[in-house]
């Protein structure tokens, strides 16, 4: 395995690279740019690199089903980390295009319903054709197969384009999170704020299924910051669920309900426990009363009482 490399969805100039740049490991890593998510994660699991950045969610369209789908089959990686990097496109064009010109535009699919009002008041002529990225929808626009493309105004100078317009957005304060995968291994130690990620199928489709896993946080004071769910490939109505959770694995209220998932679902993949972007333990809500490891480990040491008589 090469220890210095780390992939991420390329090619050059893509928001990926952009989130990969602000961790501090970069500068001393060789970055390897890949044609897509699957791409990415396969070097990965091939041992050609120690790591790979890629998309995970975003504000405005929320998961990104790419990458939820890659984590839920295949051989199991980790998330190590995540990264939260706001989001503004440029429209890039080649030197001297105007806006009246521009009637082909492209870019990743994950950006079109983020610009598409800007779209239709500014451009409602204009034909889109997703690329395999937006820097990659730039490179198009290099070749003159498209009059323009979405992508981050840094990727101008590497195709030789400019941005005719700026800060383009739909939906204001729009970010992007980016999750850090590697090859399993011992989650790193609590933070005290913290998320935990995992993959969930039901046994069988059956009223309140779902509310059982559910509820298996609920009880435990458990609060949910993703559920998504994604069909199984299984035929229609077999779904698995994406779930990120607040706190780590090494939590007892966070554990015991993972245990409790397990005895009830047939299959639970553990995609990790790391901390949060741009989180400080001083910003993580108060625990509800009864679900701090204190509370969990006084009602262990009541019940073993009880069994020895001493209740």
């Amino acid at each position: 395995m090469s220890a210095t490399r780390y992939t991420y969805l390329g090619p050059e100039g893509t928001f990926t690279e952009a989130a990969l740049r602000t961790l501090p490991e970069a500068a001393t890593r060789e970055l390897v740019p890949m044609v897509s998510v699957p791409a990415a994660l396969d070097a990965v699991r091939n041992g050609e690199a120690a790591a790979a950045l890629v998309p995970i969610e975003n504000s405005v369209e929320g998961g990104v089903t790419a990458t939820l789908d890659e984590l839920a089959s295949g051989t199991p990686l980790m998330i190590y980390r995540e990264v939260v990097l706001p989001i503004a496109f440029a429209l890039l064009v080649r030197p001297g295009t105007k806006l009246s010109e521009v009637k082909t535009v492209t870019g990743h699919p994950v950006a079109q319903p983020q610009v598409r009002k800007w779209l239709r008041a500014n451009l409602p002529d204009a034909v889109w054709e997703s690329a395999a990225s937006n820097a990659d929808g730039a490179r198009l626009v290099q070749e003159g197969r498209f009059d323009a493309a979405f992508a981050g105004e840094f990727a101008a100078a590497t195709y030789g384009l400019e941005a005719l317009v700026t800060e383009i957005h739909d939906a204001e304060n729009a970010e992007t999170r980016f999750v850090l995968v590697g090859r399993p291994a011992r989650p790193a130690a609590p933070t005290g704020a913290d998320k935990t990620s995992v993959v969930l199928w039901l046994g069988d489709d059956h009223p309140g299924a779902l509310l059982e896993l559910l509820q298996e946080f609920a009880v435990r004071g458990v609060n949910l910051m993703l559920i998504q769910s994604r069909p199984t490939g299984a035929g229609i109505g077999n779904y698995c669920f994406a779930v990120d959770a607040e706190g780590h694995i090494a939590d007892r209220r966070v554990g015991e309900a993972l245990m409790g998932l397990k005895r009830i679902c047939p299959n639970v993949r553990f995609l990790g426990s790391y901390p949060r972007a741009g989180v400080a333990v001083e910003d993580v809500r108060p625990l509800r009363t009864g679900t701090s490891d204190e509370d969990f480990m006084t009602a262990s040491d009541w019940l073993a009482r009880a069994q020895d008589g001493r209740a």
